[in-house]
């Protein structure tokens, strides 16, 4: 239940005047625009008449109730309208009579107490002077509050009515009265019978406390002659524990001893003793408050930095407590200053980075616990012998960062040792001088230095026959991974899509090998460009043996026992997340992962698969380092050089929120500084004078495990019709027929469901075409897409809105103006990828805005190709044009592309604007085409 308290004002300038309508005055002062009339001497005017300081405070807190009020007008509690004003009168709660108050000190106030008089007050900062006695009465004693009646205005009793003013009682007072004022049998004659067994109680608690609080405290004689009284002195004893310090305090009256935590002592035949039961429970709060916790007759401190703020901050103040005294044990827990630490670091026989070190006064089985402190950035390190070493300096902070930085984990070190991967030395030795460390560089570790400075030097050069078809980017990029390798870094060559890093990287392994045979390279691909890879090694450096891991489990399993047998190990990331088991055991001299995008996410079963790959070099190449956040670079670089960028959320912290949220030029300018030496990007607006204007390349892809199924059957289908179709008519004649054929062959080829209702599978060229435009788009690339086939048009939109790429779409259907007004649009930069039918689109049209072209299917004249192509490669066209052909593996589709290859030359001498698209097939003898059906 609330105490409310009745308030009213007077206002005016040299006379005031009641205040009759509160509620309209406070209204009048908020709307500022009406005046208010008290007399003939006053009218209020908001405008003209302001308010003290004070009043407005005063006032504040009057409309805080007057919009409490109104707020119940249209509440569920609307019976309580008006209750808290009324005419005159405000009614206020102890905590805002409190306030009020607050800004009443010091200034005349009328006040009454209830069935009181009116009288002019004042309110009083200080306590009240009380008087009390205790006296003897038959069986026991009479505690009286003496002096004038002491009338609570807040429930609390921090504001006392007493002699005509209004005390506010300090905390100590309000404690202590408010406990004898509750006990009172009558508030009138304030006044407690004790019985004669509570002597020792009365003796101990009650005229300590009452003396604290009191003026004056009178007692009977008869009780003062049986009182042991005497001044508290206190004593506290500190010693060691097994975990951390205790303290045990004594409070001695005279020659009488008393432990204030247990309760023990006191007893004796001088009578009863007066303890000061507020002095006694000081030194115990104060250590409670420090940290310390009662433990039966003690208080122990276990917590670490409690202990040592202790030490170093707190012990000198108890003095103000009484005695200190200290156990020899005790001593020992000291603070030590901050050691000096001495390091050397070299390259060990292991190709690591070895730091040696030394810690004043630390024996060589601790430094690995006091590392972790540093890593931990503890300020403090727990001694085995006892006490503390202070881990507070700028030589050991800077250490701390490094560690951090670094990523520094407790199996780095062995034993006094920090081992870390060689990478790492240029961090290193750029921290030690800038931040002056006087870590002592061994000889290995000044060569290492020098070895790299001096790499960019060195004349590294491919094989002969790669060599003559590599451009000087492409050797610029091979002299890069050999020079990264020698230093034993790893790197990310971040190239744009259709420059060459596969034969940059091609030529990189086969250089390695021939310096030095041993251990195989580990490849990483996505599924649809597993066999690209081996066409790419065979066709450049067909002396690695290459080795694709494939088939079902069993299959798998068995094929990688024998990577020691090759060269080159080529698997994909769907594999390797499947058979990493089988990999752990496993040493590759280096793994190479390509369109490293595919661990962009480092949580991603990819990402944590790759990285439990053991080799001795590691290299990431993809055309988009950075999609969305960096966040997928870190990834990368935590897989080519782990902890080289620190751990994810440092990275974050540092880096990646700085960078992204705050725009933080210090921290990017930093981060490029650490990372340029490791990322190779070139696009091809660099490089341009080296390309030619049309750049060409097939990739084959591997069709999806139904997708085969359905071909097999098809195959062996269509060789029983062709087989019949000869005999029946004669070769010349089934021409058209064996066109037919072939024809449903490509389709399946590109995807199965374009005519065989409810097949269930997917399409293995139609999924590489998602990654490939993928990677094609995120590079800045607008792409013309062409497909014999307009069913299989169709399905690539509905992937293509799938995954909200902008795009448009022509084929035979499409009017001519419709088309026009598409091309001006396309080239106008409108949509990323144009869906065309070879067919309709194949002539006719200027479309420079594209500088790729995807050849979806390959088509039996290669002149047709070379036609739709030249709707972007043609004059108007600024960029080099690439050119890339889908071809499913083992297929006719394969075939088809390699007997264009044969016959491209006779084609293009007899081509002319009559040639008819299926020429090539006119030309094949029977032979050729059972060439073409041969599984």
């Amino acid at each position: 239940m609330y105490n409310l308290h009745a308030l009213e004002l007077k206002v005016g300038e040299k006379s005031t005047y009641v205040v009759k309508g509160l509620k309209e005055f406070i209204e009048t002062m908020l709307e500022g625009e009406e005046t208010l009339y008290f007399g003939k001497n006053f009218t209020y005017d908001p405008k003209v008449h302001i308010l003290s300081d004070n009043d407005k405070k005063i006032m504040d807190i009057l409309i805080e109730v007057y919009e409490m009020n109104e707020s119940l007008k249209y509440s569920g509690n609307s019976s309580l309208y008006n209750k808290f004003i009324k005419g005159k009168r405000i009614f206020l709660t102890d905590s805002q009579i409190k306030r009020v108050f607050l800004h009443l000190k010091d200034r005349p106030i009328g006040f009454k107490v209830q069935y009181g008089e009116n009288i002019t007050t004042s309110i009083v900062d200080n306590d009240i002077p009380l008087e009390y006695s205790i006296l003897q009465q038959n069986e026991g004693f009479i505690l009286r509050q003496n002096g004038p009646m002491t009338i609570p205005i807040t429930r609390d009793k921090e504001y006392i009515f007493y002699n005509d003013k209004i005390y506010r009682l300090s905390e100590e007072q309000k404690q202590v009265f408010s406990a004898f004022y509750n006990s009172y049998r009558d508030k009138r004659e304030k006044s407690i019978f004790l019985s004669v067994k509570d002597k020792e109680e009365i003796a101990s608690y009650v005229i300590p406390s009452l003396r604290k609080i009191s003026y004056e405290v009178k007692v009977d004689p008869l009780i003062t002659q049986d009182l042991y009284e005497k001044p508290l002195k206190v004593s506290i004893y500190l010693d060691k524990e097994k975990e951390g310090i205790s303290a045990k305090v004594k409070c001695f009256y005279g020659d009488v001893e008393v432990n204030p935590l247990s309760g023990e002592g006191g007893k004796g035949n001088k009578g009863i003793l007066v303890r000061d039961i507020i002095g006694e429970s000081t030194p115990i709060n104060t250590l409670l408050t420090l940290g310390f916790q009662k433990q039966k007759d003690k208080l122990v401190l276990k917590d670490e930095e409690f202990l040592i703020e202790f030490i170093t901050k707190h012990i000198q103040t108890l003095d103000e407590l009484g005695e200190i005294y200290y156990s020899e044990e005790f001593k020992n827990v000291r603070v030590h200053n901050t050691p000096t630490i001495t390091s050397n670091i070299k390259l060990n026989e292991e190709n690591l980075l070895e730091f040696d070190f030394n810690i004043e006064g630390i024996n060589k089985d601790e430094l690995r616990d006091v590392f972790n402190a540093i890593k931990e950035k503890k300020k403090y390190y727990k001694l085995k012998k006892g006490g503390f070493m202070q881990l507070q300096s700028d030589e050991l902070e800077s250490i701390s960062n490094m560690f951090e930085y670094l990523n520094i984990k407790e199996s780095d070190f062995e034993q006094d040792r920090l081992l870390l991967s060689r990478y790492n030395a240029l961090y290193i030795n750029e921290t030690a001088d800038n931040r002056n460390l006087g870590i002592k560089k061994h000889d290995s570790f000044k060569k290492l230095l020098s070895d790299v400075k001096g790499m960019k030097d060195k004349n590294f050069a491919p094989s002969d026959n790669i060599n003559k078809i590599m451009r000087e980017y492409q050797k610029f990029g091979f002299k890069w991974l050999k020079t990264l390798s020698k230093c034993g870094f790893g790197g990310i060559l971040a190239d744009e899509m259709g420059l060459g890093k596969t034969l940059q990287t091609i030529a990189f392994i086969e250089s390695e090998l021939k310096e030095k045979e041993g251990m195989p390279s580990l490849i990483i691909v996505p599924t649809s460009l597993v066999y690209n890879w081996q066409d790419e090694i065979e066709r450049y450096a067909p002396n690695l043996k290459a080795h694709i891991i494939s088939g079902d489990k069993k299959e798998r399993v068995s094929r990688i026992k024998e990577v020691t047998n090759y060269d080159v190990i080529i698997t994909s990331y769907p594999l390797i997340r499947r058979d990493i088991d089988e990999y752990r055991d496993l040493n590759f001299k280096y793994c190479i992962l390509d369109e490293a995008q595919n661990i962009k996410n480092p949580n991603s079963m990819n990402a944590r698969a790759v990285k439990e790959i053991k080799a001795e070099g590691y290299f990431a190449l993809t055309g988009t380092p950075i999609e969305n956040s960096l966040t997928e670079l870190w990834s990368i670089f935590d897989f080519i050089m782990p902890g080289y960028l620190m751990n994810h959320n440092r990275f974050q912290q540092k880096y990646e929120i700085p960078i992204s949220k705050n725009n933080n030029k210090v921290a990017l300018e930093e981060l490029n500084y650490h990372i340029k030496p490791f990322i190779l990007r070139r696009l091809k607006k660099d490089v341009i004078k080296e390309l030619p204007p049309k750049i060409e390349h097939k990739i084959l892809v591997e069709m999806s495990k139904e997708q085969k199924k359905v071909y097999a059957a098809y195959l062996e289908q269509s060789k029983d019709e062709i087989e019949s179709e000869i005999q029946e008519n004669g070769f010349k004649k089934s021409k058209l027929k064996i066109l037919a054929v072939l024809t449903r062959l490509r389709q399946i080829c590109d995807d199965p469901s374009t005519f065989i209702d409810n097949f269930k599978g997917e399409s293995g060229k139609i999924e590489a075409l998602e990654d490939l435009l993928e990677e094609s788009i995120s590079s800045g690339h607008r792409i013309l897409l062409f497909s014999q086939f307009t069913s299989v048009l169709k399905n690539i939109e509905k992937r293509l809105k799938e995954d909200s790429v902008e795009y448009m779409y022509l084929d035979g259907k499409t009017k001519m103006e419709e088309r026009l007004s598409m091309v001006k649009e396309f080239n106008r930069g409108k949509g990323k990828v144009f869906l065309i039918s070879l067919k309709a689109g194949g002539t006719g049209l200027n479309l420079t805005g594209a500088d790729t072209v995807i050849h979806f299917d390959p088509w039996w004249n290669p002149a047709v190709e070379e036609q739709a192509t030249d709707r972007v490669h043609r004059i108007g066209q600024e960029n080099t044009v690439e050119v890339i052909k889908l071809i499913a593996r083992g297929t006719i589709e394969e075939k088809i592309y390699n007997l264009q290859q044969k016959k491209k030359e006779i084609i293009n001498s007899i081509m002319d604007s009559e040639v008819k698209e299926e020429s090539l097939i006119s030309q094949m003898s029977e032979e050729e085409i059972r060439n073409l059906l041969i599984g």
